[in-house]
This record gives structure tokens, C-alpha cells and sequence, in this order.
């Protein structure tokens, strides 16, 4: 087994505290809320008015979801003016989470007004949002790219407050330069677990939680809940197959659905997180592994899915859960002790059958495709586990799993660039 150097193992454990944070809510909607109260804080006073500037596929992720703590409220206005009235900017993407009822009578009051225009923002960034706010003869703007929380211009009256060197921040680091699935491979097998164990303890804990919450309340369409009744009634086997796609299924119900309990995102999104952390959780734990085990699979889940992702781009009409169900299969096989090669199959067998999978924007649809995903990925370890991997030349499937990535990295940035178009078209019609 290769030996890492000290420098990348320190720069893999940075870009895991990078990629997986805490987020209340759909991250879409609110970063438009932590830009709006970033500009509010700017303006120093309450706004009278505000235009918000937004990129399709921001738009396309935030037309459906309920904001959380807005008493059911959805879209890109009501997203903005909790910010304004009700966020706190220093607590970044979980700017709303101390919203109260008084605040929530301002935004309502506000949102009555119609002071709010909105505009498709024609750039070439997946991810942009500019919110301008105005007061009197004031205004103050902040302007977000690539990144939720990637504040790149912040103007005040029109004067350049700040403006970022380039268009990303130079903090952060570039999964692409330095992550591998052998690099992780190697990593999980060995890593010191201290050096991450308490962020996947919140990962665990916090995970768990809005899972639990799916389940045990009404949400959307209910994914989880009818799996577990479909088990429950005999429909459905109990067995950790569909134990591991209810749960993530359940998390995403009430995280579509309103939902203020946060949830740890993985590479931008809580959906991914949720996907590449529940099964894995419950796989370890009805199979009994213990939790070195749980932590080692989840930091080969987690950093699979940040590099799959960090080759697709942050905001795709490729659905980005799928990233994390290719990460399962590999992490099961890892609990497993299964060779590389092994695992490297499950995540080629994996991505090979869910990479037609598009994303229409954040909707309570997305609990169903990543329970698909689930059952994708224990698909695509049990046919590895048994020998077999999708024949190299089979549609998008390369000679290995990095190339097998990096044409799925090509579909998702090429071709379905115009797939993106057409989505954001349909559901933006009247």
C-alpha cells in the first residue's frame, strides 16, 4: 500500500472540514438567504426594495423547496427576504436558523409589498447570485459564485467594498489536484481516525436525525415512510437493502419538505451528504462493524463523492446524488475488506447504471432518486463482489474508474449543458 506524504493527508483532511458542512435546508434558497442578510449587513438598515440576480440552475433548485422556518413559504423572494429580515450572515448556510416569529411578520409584511424583482442572471456560472438591497437613496450588493457561501463582490452605494482576486476563493482546494479513488482507498485503509472522527460524528448524528424526522412525520410524498411501511406489510423484504433507502430517502423528505433540523452537505449539497453518509450508516450498523469500520467506510464515502462531484460541477443537470450512490457501493465494499479492484468495479457498476439520472431541480422527487441510487449502488457492489463489471466501451464506461469519472465528468459538463436549458424552460413555464 502506497505511503502518503504528511502535506497530502493534511490537505485531504482540510478539503473534508471544506466539503462538509452544516446547512439548514436546501443550500440553493439559502444562499440566496445568506447573500440577502450579508447585504442587509452591508446596507446597515432594513431594505425597501431589493433585485436578485440568479443563474438557471439556482433558479431551477429553488422553485419548489419549502425554506425552512418560513411556515411553508417557497422561492427565490421568500428565500431573500428571510435573509434580509430574519438571517444572520456570520452563520452562513445556516443564516435562517434562528428565525423567529416576529422576524417571520417582517418578512411576510415585506413580501406583501412586491418590492422584490428577480432576474435571470444570463452567466456562464452554474452557481451565481447577486442580491442588491436598497433603503432611502442607499443600496449595498454582494455577489456569490461557484460556491454557496463564495462571497466575490461586495459593493456599498456602488463602491467596491471587496472584490475576490478571481472567481474562486483562493482558500479553498481543488479536489481534483490531489484526490484519486486509489489515493482514497489507500487513505481509508490507513488514516489516522482522529483526525476526522468528530466532524463524522456530526455527519452521523445530524444525519440521522432528519432521517429519523422523515420517517416519523409528514413530508412531501413520503419516500422513506413507504418503504418502511412497504416492509412493514410484507411488500418490501426488512433487509439493510431497503433499511439503508428509506433512510436516505426519509432525510431527504424532510429536508425538500421544510424541515429546520440541519443537515451535513458534502460537496455543496445536504442531498449528496445525505446520501453519501445514511447507508453506510446503517449497513454498519445492522452488520454490527464496528465504528472504526463506520468511520473509515464513511471517509471513503464522503471523499469518493467529493471527487466524483468536484469532476461534474457543483450545480449540473446531472443529479448529483448519484456521485454519492457510486461512493456507497465502493464504502460497502471497503467495510467488506474487498480489494481495490473489487471496489473500483462497484463504483464503475454503479455509475454505468445510474448515469442517465437527471436533475430537475430540488423537489420532492429528489427522495426518490436517491433511494434509486441506494439500491444502484448495493447493485453495483453485489455484481463486483460476484466478479462482474460493466465491459469497458459499454456506453460511458472507461478502462478504469477514473476514466469511467472523467466521462461521466464530460456527459454531465457537455452534454447536458442544453439538457439543462430545456429543464429550466419546463419548469419555468406558466
Amino acid at each position: 500500500m502506497h505511503t502518503y506524504s504528511p502535506e497530502i493527508i493534511e490537505k485531504v483532511i482540510a478539503l473534508l472540514h471544506n466539503e462538509i458542512i452544516p446547512a439548514e435546508g436546501c443550500t440553493e434558497p439559502i444562499a440566496i438567504a445568506y447573500a440577502a442578510a450579508k447585504a442587509t449587513e452591508v446596507l446597515g438598515r432594513k431594505p425597501e426594495r431589493m433585485n436578485i440576480y440568479c443563474s438557471g440552475n439556482i433558479i431551477k433548485n429553488v422553485k419548489s423547496v419549502i425554506v425552512p422556518n418560513s411556515g411553508g413559504m417557497v422561492g427565490i423572494g421568500v428565500s431573500a427576504a428571510m435573509g434580509a429580515f430574519a438571517g444572520n450572515p456570520n452563520k452562513e448556510l445556516m443564516v435562517i436558523s434562528d428565525a423567529t416569529p416576529e422576524m417571520l411578520f417582517e418578512v411576510k409584511e415585506f413580501l406583501s409589498k412586491k418590492s422584490i424583482h428577480i432576474q435571470h442572471a444570463q452567466v456562464s456560472d452554474k452557481l451565481y447570485i447577486q442580491v442588491k438591497v436598497f433603503a432611502g437613496d442607499e443600496s449595498a450588493s454582494v455577489e456569490l459564485k461557484k460556491r454557496h457561501t463564495n462571497v466575490t463582490a461586495i459593493k456599498k452605494n456602488d463602491q467596491v467594498i471587496f472584490q475576490a482576486p478571481d472567481e474562486e476563493s483562493q482558500t479553498q482546494i481543488d479536489p481534483a489536484s490531489i484526490l484519486s479513488i486509489k489515493l482514497i482507498y489507500d487513505l481509508s485503509k490507513s488514516i489516522d481516525i482522529s483526525l476526522f472522527k468528530d466532524l463524522l460524528d456530526k455527519v452521523i448524528s445530524c444525519n440521522s436525525a432528519i432521517a429519523t424526522e422523515g420517517l416519523t412525520h409528514d413530508y412531501g410524498v413520503n419516500i422513506g415512510r413507504n418503504i418502511q411501511k412497504s416492509i412493514q406489510n410484507g411488500f418490501y423484504g426488512n433487509d439493510t437493502r431497503n433499511n439503508s433507502a428509506s433512510l436516505a430517502s426519509a432525510g431527504s423528505d424532510a429536508r425538500m419538505g421544510g424541515s429546520a433540523m440541519p443537515v451535513m452537505t458534502t460537496a455543496g449539497s445536504g442531498n449528496i451528504g445525505l446520501t453519501a453518509s445514511l447507508p453506510v450508516i446503517t449497513y454498519c450498523r445492522e452488520r454490527n462493524k464496528s465504528d472504526e469500520q463506520l468511520y473509515r467506510a464513511l471517509f471513503f464515502s464522503h471523499l469518493t463523492t467529493i471527487h466524483i462531484k468536484a469532476k461534474i460541477g457543483r450545480l449540473s443537470a446531472y443529479c448529483g446524488p448519484m456521485c454519492g450512490s457510486a461512493a456507497v457501493a465502493g464504502a460497502i465494499g471497503l467495510v467488506n475488506d474487498f480489494d481495490f479492484q473489487t471496489i473500483s468495479n462497484a463504483i464503475i457498476n454503479t455509475l454505468g447504471g445510474v448515469s442517465g439520472i437527471v436533475c430537475d431541480g430540488a423537489n420532492s422527487s429528489c427522495p426518490i432518486k436517491i433511494a434509486n441510487g441506494t439500491y444502484a449502488a448495493y447493485d453495483g457492489i453485489a455484481m463486483a463482489a460476484n466478479g462482474n463489471v460493466i465491459t469497458i466501451g459499454d456506453g460511458v464506461v472507461g478502462p478504469d474508474v477514473e476514466q469511467t469519472i472523467n466521462n461521466i465528468a464530460e456527459m454531465a459538463q457537455k452534454g447536458m449543458d442544453v439538457t439543462d436549458k430545456v429543464i429550466l424552460e419546463i419548469m419555468t413555464r406558466e
